[in-house]
């Protein structure tokens, strides 16, 4: 919800004018609180409903979390603008009795929460003697289990999440991108529209901001070539630096002893010969890119310079056995007990 008045205030400053009802939903993701949701086996749960909604044409506009977002849209939708990012990093939340620690100065066997694969893969490898369990429920939830439970000695959250809620003097600590790389599209938020709704994509496409625009369309079109999901531990750092875009990928298994990491960079500025596009062009901007966006609002070679940035890292780490790590998280997945709290 937080995110979405954001969008609406936006919009609103935009166009004072401008009468935006609010249609709040529950999705199949909200509603699982009982088991980690990397166990279900499905995906949109926090899309389809709102997705379907958008559809049957009884919302004209869905503001979504990028990194919950599948990599690939149902026909005829289209995600119309991505805001500029927060911070995308991870935070340590922890409980009172441990302010101002880190988590090296935690004691061996503490339980340190986090519904993320990702985070646990990397994490088991830099501090062996924590334990890491999953933990349900949203923001609120999470942090009152934390606070007044005796299950865990920290939490590791969203950096964006935990500031947008207004929790920002409680992180402990940030997670460098060195210890911890980030979920794609971690920080972003999406406003998906139907894609023959030339005004309401007209009317987001303000909220575009072009480098948060590029450096997620790296780290989707990386996730899609992965054929990956939050049943499978696999991460990204992405930035831009003296016209360059930058990308690094990592693929791990569940405890993280097995890990691959790779680096690529590509120019994100324009030649002379960019601005001469045909239809493959257009057509493999938007098959490795896998977000659609209106080519009115930003050239379509920038999105398929990025979208191939991502592609091209992705089948780097697979030929370097990505797959094979990746077939045995998911299964080591499947089979372990949940101890969701």
């Amino acid at each position: 919800m937080y995110q979405t008045n954001w969008v609406v205030n936006e919009l609103k400053q935009i166009d004072p004018k401008l009468d935006i009802e609010i249609v709040q939903m529950s999705t199949k993701g909200d509603q699982i609180l009982n088991k980690a949701l990397s166990k279900t086996g499905e995906k949109s749960l926090f899309t389809k409903e709102l997705e379907d909604a958008l559809i049957d044409e009884r919302v004209d506009i869905v503001v979504n979390s990028l990194k919950d977002m599948p990599s690939t849209l149902p026909p005829n939708l289209t995600i119309s603008a991505v805001s500029k990012r927060e911070d995308p990093r991870d935070a340590v939340l922890m409980h009172p009795r441990n302010k101002g620690k880190y988590l090296c100065d935690l004691p061996a066997g503490a339980v340190v929460g986090t519904s993320s694969l990702r985070r646990v893969a990397q994490l088991k490898k830099a501090y062996p003697d924590l334990r890491f369990k999953s933990i349900r429920g949203n923001l609120n939830t999470r942090l009152r289990k934390l606070d007044e439970g005796e299950h865990f000695e920290a939490l590791i959250l969203a950096v964006a999440g935990v500031v947008r809620m207004g929790w920002k003097e409680r992180i402990s600590q940030i997670l460098e991108p060195t210890e911890c790389l980030y979920a794609i599209g971690q920080g972003a938020l999406a406003v998906e529209t139907r894609a023959n709704d030339p005004d309401c994509i007209k009317l987001v496409s303000s909220l575009h901001c072009k480098d948060t625009v590029l450096k997620t369309i790296a780290e989707r079109a990386f996730l899609k070539t992965l054929g990956g999901g939050c049943s499978v531990p696999q991460a990204v750092h992405s930035w831009i630096q003296d016209d360059m875009l930058h990308l690094k990928g990592g693929v791990f298994n569940l405890d993280g002893s097995k890990y691959l990491y790779e680096q690529m960079s590509t120019r994100c500025v324009l030649s002379k010969e960019d601005f001469v596009i045909n239809p493959t062009d257009l057509d493999n901007c938007c098959e490795f890119a896998s977000i659609t966006i209106s080519y009115r609002f930003l050239h379509p070679m920038l999105l398929k310079l990025a979208g191939h940035l991502g592609r091209d890292l992705a089948l780097l780490l697979l030929k370097r056995g990505a797959k094979e790590i990746l077939d045995e998280a998911r299964e080591e997945n499947m089979n372990r007990v949940d101890d969701t709290i």
